[in-house]
């Protein structure tokens, strides 16, 4: 879905950033991609891009966590312990839109598998969002793995637009088309 909304951006002739991570995607024509493989990296990158954004997307989180202890070797087998310890990442989104000036627009994704829109609402109110797209990862067809998705845009001011089961690429265009009427 990033991918998709980087082109569709760069189609409406907006300045595209794209902070990604590992994927088998070609990068769109006309965006700056800047790559990234863990999640301090793509926190770094996008604080490094955030001050002079106008809109920051972020469709997907990059791991909610990682391993406590990282070794640099291989661990034998018969050394490996079968429990492995986790630590929380830094939630980027939140982060970037705690310091969030007036007229930058931020939008966030909530992928889901159950009670979907409450969830959204909560992440929206929590991480200081202008906008959630509550996005049922669940569904069959749609979401991750697919080129196919249906979403719901959620407002800070209430409002609730559904897009119903399309391509990402046209998904893409109709969320920019009606986030493009509120950047200033």
């Amino acid at each position: 879905m990033g991918y998709a909304l980087a082109a569709a951006a760069a189609a409406l002739g907006w300045q595209v950033d794209l902070v990604s991570g590992p994927v088998a995607l070609a990068p769109p024509p006309g965006v700056t991609v800047h790559r990234v493989t863990s999640a301090a990296d793509m926190l770094a990158a996008v604080e490094k891009l955030f001050d002079t954004c106008d809109v920051l997307i972020k469709t997907a989180a990059v791991s909610d966590f990682r391993p406590k202890d990282r070794l640099d070797h291989k661990v034998k087998k018969r050394d490996a312990a079968l429990v492995v310890e986790f630590e929380p990442t830094v939630d980027i989104l939140k982060t970037v839109a705690a310091r969030k000036k007036p007229g930058q627009l931020v939008v966030g994704f909530a992928a889901e598998t159950q009670d979907v829109e409450n969830y959204a609402r909560r992440k929206l109110a929590e991480k200081n969002l202008d906008f959630i797209v509550a996005n049922d990862v669940g569904r069959p067809g749609a979401g991750f793995e697919s080129d196919d998705n249906a979403v719901v845009l959620l407002g800070r001011d209430g409002s609730r637009v559904a897009f119903g089961h399309a391509p990402k690429t046209e998904l893409a265009r109709q969320l920019l088309e009606r986030l493009r009427a509120k950047v200033k």
